[in-house]
């Protein structure tokens, strides 16, 4: 299974029984488990899949329902290649050249990478302890390079009327982040408080919805405004503030632009992506395949 390229892992998966026996290995370790009522000791094996057969349930299923493949047309090697292309390419692919490369229409392609996006959200750590960096940003053009009839009046720097605020926390070269609604305290203090354990080292720049934490933290400051990117500690956010560095970067070369409302799972990806950097691609693709729980169905996913 040690693939090293694309046409390796086609040729490997080339009819649906094969991809079907991989899938059911890697999702249910080679035991079938009931998607409908969570068993793993009723079902038995038929003509087109399982069937449940305890009393309450008596339900057929496939490997892929209650999985983001679930009810798809397209095959599953197609499924796997579009899998290996978005966890392999280092800054993503767009809907438009994944739609070249499989053969299917630029909306198929767009709607398998959404709910590709959909398996790579990671489950939250546990509590983080040792060193943590903590810092916000902002996703979205810049208002001076947009279009006249585009611009948005009153939106400098940190406005949110223009962007979308994003927060994040590193630990031990791990990153874990999400869209929130501002960066106020009452907001982030939270987030850091659910997933951080007390007496920990919190460090961040001079932003005020940090002021507090030292009540629960040691709570490392860095002066940015003054120029201080390492403190008398020795402590920095230069692992996250790169993070953010690539993630903005990899958006506007490859995306160009993310709605506010699907960014929460461009960030699920370009985590993933991140935290996984020290695997390879096939290694890569057999863990994602272990998360495929999870069905995203097109009516959620383009709904207001």
């Amino acid at each position: 299974m040690k693939f090293k390229s694309l046409p390796h892992l086609l040729n490997h998966f080339k009819d649906n029984e094969t991809c079907i026996a991989y899938l059911e290995k890697q999702r249910w370790g080679g035991k079938p488990i009931c998607p409908h009522c969570g068993t793993d000791t009723k079902p038995y094996k038929t003509n087109r899949g399982y069937k449940c057969s305890d009393k309450d349930c008596r339900k057929k299923f496939t490997v892929t329902v209650g999985t983001v493949m679930e009810n798809s047309k397209i095959k599953l090697n197609l499924w796997f290649a579009a899998i290996y292309i978005a966890t392999a390419h280092k800054k993503g692919i767009s809907s438009l050249q994944l739609s070249r490369d499989l053969g299917v229409t630029q909306a198929t392609a767009w709607f398998m990478l959404h709910r590709i996006r959909e398996m790579l959200k990671m489950n939250k750590p546990e509590l983080m302890e040792g060193e943590i960096q903590a810092d916000e940003t902002f996703v979205g053009g810049k208002n001076k390079n947009r279009h006249k009839d585009k611009k948005v009046e009153n939106s400098q720097g940190r406005s949110t009327k223009d962007k979308t605020p994003v927060f994040g926390l590193m630990n031990d070269g791990q990153v874990t982040i999400g869209v929130v609604p501002d960066t106020k305290a009452v907001t982030l203090k939270p987030i850091i408080a659910e997933m951080v354990q007390k007496g920990a080292i919190v460090v961040t720049d001079e932003w005020g919805a940090y002021n507090g934490l030292s009540e629960d933290y040691q709570h490392e400051v860095l002066k940015h405004n003054a120029d201080e990117f390492v403190n008398e500690n020795g402590f920095h956010t230069n692992s996250i503030e790169g993070f953010w560095s690539l993630l903005k970067r990899d958006i506007f070369g490859i995306y160009h632009q993310v709605s506010p409302k699907h960014l929460n799972r461009y960030c699920d990806e370009f985590s993933y992506r991140y935290n996984t950097r020290g695997a390879k691609d096939n290694e890569r693709f057999s863990n994602s395949l272990t998360h495929t729980e999870g069905r995203l169905t097109y009516k959620e996913l383009t709904s207001r």
